[in-house]
């Protein structure tokens, strides 16, 4: 997590280069034919394990324990799950002067993903915030937004979607959370393994995420979709992230000032609240999109690395706050899921 504790001049974050090599690759060498079929399957199967691994990481008692902290969570999943959505929903207007339609449908996408886990408890942990509130709101973001983001996708997006119909829900649902219940239930057995080899399936976790790139971008390719894409277009796309990421970071500082929360859990909000997950995102969109994926993963890409600069700005600023506490006093009065690692 050090590795979010970004220097002044905020160099890109090293996976985000390998992200951008990925693009880059499926742009010269993209998998056709039999090349294909393989990275199509490979990929699959990359995304099963992947949330079969997401569920063997988030334990089930410290979540149960964590739903005392409801009123945060519920604030968190509504600024999700709701208030993204809703703005996802305005910036149509946007259309077609900063936007195209494909684009527009990608941005309108990103708002449907569930929020970030080892980012948000990072940055939370930085600024001298509610780590385990974080560590709890960003599992429970997670875990619902693999019923909730195909759910929406069904009733904004549908067809326009790219290939969008009920026959995804059901992929989705064998696709990733059928994995992601078998490894909830093989977790008694398997638990401590994957704590003890959290480093070695960090990497398969983001090796699965790289082949999903490719795969979703070789596709593209192929299709001659890039063609619709110009520099204004991107340059009109990353100004509407922008309005977005600060509307989010604003609504949801002073939304849970309003709502009485003290500094601590405004911290934890703010930044599992104001944030997306490219880990979830992307294989969802995999899903979802099929031979559409590439402009629709393309503004989550640019958003996370957007949302990473700005959120580890904010952070190191609210460490220096007057009124910040220190991590024992915090400690003292923390909900349950205290000392626990992020899943």
């Amino acid at each position: 997590m050090k590795r979010l504790h970004r220097p002044r001049w905020m160099p890109i974050d090293p996976y985000i280069a390998l992200l951008l090599g990925t693009v880059g690759l499926a742009a010269l060498l993209p998998a056709r034919g039999t090349g294909a079929d393989i990275a199509s399957g490979a990929s699959t199967a990359a995304i099963a394990f992947l949330f079969f691994l997401y569920g063997a990481r988030l334990s089930t008692r410290e979540a149960l324990d964590g739903l005392k902290h409801w009123r945060l969570h519920g604030t968190v999943l509504a600024c999700t799950f709701v208030v993204f959505p809703l703005l996802g929903l305005a910036a149509r207007g946007f259309v077609p002067v900063f936007l195209t339609d494909p684009l527009y449908q990608g941005l309108l996408f990103l708002t449907l993903v569930p929020s970030t886990i080892q980012s948000s408890i990072a940055f939370t942990s930085i600024a001298r915030g509610n780590v385990p509130a974080a560590i709890c709101a960003g599992s429970f973001s997670s875990l619902v937004g693999i019923v909730a983001t195909p759910l929406l996708a069904a009733a904004l997006l549908g067809d326009s979607g790219g290939g969008f119909s009920a026959g995804s829900l059901v992929k989705i649902v064998f696709q990733l959370l059928v994995p992601f219940v078998a490894g909830q239930l093989l977790r008694r057995w398997i638990g401590s393994f994957v704590a003890r080899h959290r480093k070695v399936l960090g990497l398969v976790d983001r090796g699965s995420i790289l082949l999903v790139v490719y795969t979703a971008f070789s596709e593209g390719m192929v299709q001659g979709i890039w063609h619709q894409v110009s520099p204004a277009r991107l340059g009109g796309l990353l100004a509407v992230e922008a309005l977005l990421l600060a509307v989010m970071l604003l609504l949801t500082w002073y939304g849970a000032k309003a709502l009485r929360f003290g500094r601590a859990d405004r911290i934890a909000i703010q930044f599992a609240g104001s944030k997306k997950s490219l880990a979830a995102g992307l294989p969802m969109a995999s899903v979802l999109f099929g031979a559409h994926a590439a402009l629709a993963v393309l503004p989550l890409m640019l958003f996370h690395q957007m949302q990473l600069m700005v959120c580890a700005v904010i952070a190191k600023r609210r460490s220096h706050d007057p009124e910040a506490e220190p991590a024992a006093d915090r400690a003292g009065r923390s909900p349950a899921g205290a000392g626990t690692r992020p899943g």
